[in-house]
């Protein structure tokens, strides 16, 4: 059972990526602390402070999230007493610019399967910062841009392995 502290964090993080995916820059913000950070791990895209974390989601982030096709699965969620663990399969066609998960790669209209795992720290009842991160090479594999052909990465099946790890 969460306690209250703990239920309003997940309240509040919901409402971070709602506003996050309906393009609402200012409610976005105002979930997040004073000085907050972002960090794409695999791409290191983000920002620092307030201004940093503004500008890295009015132009890149905020309401450019994914393509319209995109379809999110949470797959686990773990609420501590001051960071939430969320777990997420994310399916999509690159059929837009994604520059913080691609930067500098035009759409190649292929299907992608990802899994993201973010982590995201609060401070005084608002966001201090996200680390997100997800297997960059099993995404450029499914968009021909990694020949997998002897490296130790696997393209689509990690993703799904974790929605069914029979398969």
């Amino acid at each position: 059972m969460l306690s209250e502290r703990q239920q309003q964090m997940v309240a509040l993080f919901e409402k971070h990526v709602g506003a996050e995916l309906a393009g609402d820059l200012d409610t976005t913000m105002d979930t997040m602390s004073d000085d907050p950070h972002l960090n794409h791990v695999p791409t290191m895209a983000g920002g620092v402070g307030k201004d940093g974390v503004r500008a890295f989601y009015r132009d890149h982030l905020v309401g450019k999230f994914f393509p319209p096709d995109v379809k999110m699965v949470s797959v686990s969620r773990t609420v501590g007493e001051d960071q939430i663990v969320e777990e997420l399969f994310i399916s999509f066609t690159h059929t837009t610019v994604i520059d913080w998960l691609l930067p500098g790669v035009a759409p190649t209209g292929k299907a992608v399967e990802m899994v993201v795992a973010v982590i995201v720290g609060f401070m005084d009842d608002k966001i201090s910062h996200e680390h997100i991160y997800w297997d960059q090479a099993s995404v450029l594999v499914q968009i021909g841009l990694l020949n997998p052909a002897g490296l130790p990465v696997t393209g689509v099946k990690s993703a799904r392995k974790v929605l069914d790890p029979k398969s």
